[in-house]
């Protein structure tokens, strides 16, 4: 399943499909209700193959983990309508965007087969998180509030074949991770992550903002080591799949560990700080990053386990992520000892 994206008259992407692509129901994304079936929104035309052309495709440098699953990643305006970029590089939406982002994994012959489509709908009452599961046939997805167990075969980048339980969140598990002072908000469209396929796709995605965005530094990207140095690296891949949660106005601001966008404090981030609650999550170990110790470090024995108790993140992930593990060891090594 391969997207062909290019630039249409500077304005918008046009994803080419089969068939007459489905016209969006913008009433649909504002109303009070919830639709059982994608289909009702308009956004695929038969397929999550099948895109509609309203649709802006992006990526991002550095993506939350997911058990290794592929993901597509669009936005949604309505008509006449633009996004804007606030000082910290986040995204600012109308009313009636939507963020849709589905999940899957190559078989064997290299398609793409996709699990499940998450939404994140702007209405009157603020954001609102629904999560549609795929039928078999790959026609349409249905409303799954209450989430999904899924079986799941793929090979990680080594090699190495995995069986999982694929897990689809509820719609709480999905307010969990989006909460931003009780509201739930997006977390990955931040304008120094975006990414794009060329200069082409960027400028039309930058035609649909309110004025471009002046922040023109791209962040490191954590798997690249030419894109920054390795803690600029390491921060930005704490950013991305710990920093919804801890930061000052998140759903983990108790712990004292913060890994949002400006947190520099070398305690905030765990650099020899202490555990506010000991337990299982502490492994018996001292510090939430022992500097020049990974394996005494409570951050890295946190991310490599799967035991529901005690693995960081709490949701998303039924695998460790061996590439980044390596990649905050690497950090934690170089940070000085005294």
């Amino acid at each position: 399943m391969r997207l062909l994206i290019a630039a249409v008259a500077g304005l918008a992407l046009a994803v080419s499909v089969k068939g007459k692509p489905a016209d969006i129901n913008d009433s649909a994304i504002v109303s009070p209700e919830f639709p059982a079936s994608l289909a009702a929104y308009g956004f695929f035309a038969g397929g999550a193959d099948k895109p509609s052309p309203a649709l802006l495709p992006y990526a991002l440098r550095t993506p939350l983990f997911t058990d290794y699953a592929e993901k597509q990643r669009f936005l949604y305006l309505p008509p006449g309508e633009k996004f804007g970029v606030g000082a910290d590089g986040r995204l600012q939406f109308p009313l009636g965007s939507a963020l849709i982002k589905s999940f899957g994994y190559h078989d064997a012959s290299g398609k793409l087969n996709i699990i499940e489509t998450r939404l994140l709908l702007h209405r009157a009452e603020g954001w609102v998180a629904l999560p549609y599961v795929w039928n078999a046939d790959g026609s349409d997805a249905v409303l799954k509030v209450g989430g999904a167990r899924k079986p799941v075969e793929f090979s990680k980048p080594d090699g190495t074949k995995m069986v999982i339980s694929y897990s689809v969140p509820n719609k709480n598990q999905c307010k969990q991770c989006h909460s931003t002072k009780d509201s739930v908000m997006p977390v990955g469209p931040v304008w120094q992550n975006l990414s794009f396929a060329n200069a082409k796709a960027r400028l039309a995605f930058e035609a649909r903002g309110a004025g471009p965005s002046k922040l023109a530094a791209l962040e490191a990207k954590w798997d690249d080591p030419n894109s920054g140095a390795l803690e600029a690296r390491a921060l930005a891949y704490l950013r991305v799949n710990c920093g919804h949660c801890h930061k000052p106005t998140g759903s983990a601001s108790n712990s004292g560990l913060f890994y949002d966008d400006h947190e520099r404090n070398p305690a905030a981030l765990g650099i020899g700080k202490r555990p506010v609650a000991a337990g299982r999550g502490s492994g018996n170990f001292d510090f939430v990053i022992e500097p020049g110790h990974p394996e005494r470090s409570i951050l890295i024995f946190r991310i490599k386990s799967t035991d529901p108790g005690i693995a960081m993140p709490e949701l998303g992930r039924a695998t460790a992520h061996d590439e980044g593990v390596a990649l905050l060891e690497a950090w934690i090594k170089s940070l000085p000892t005294s």
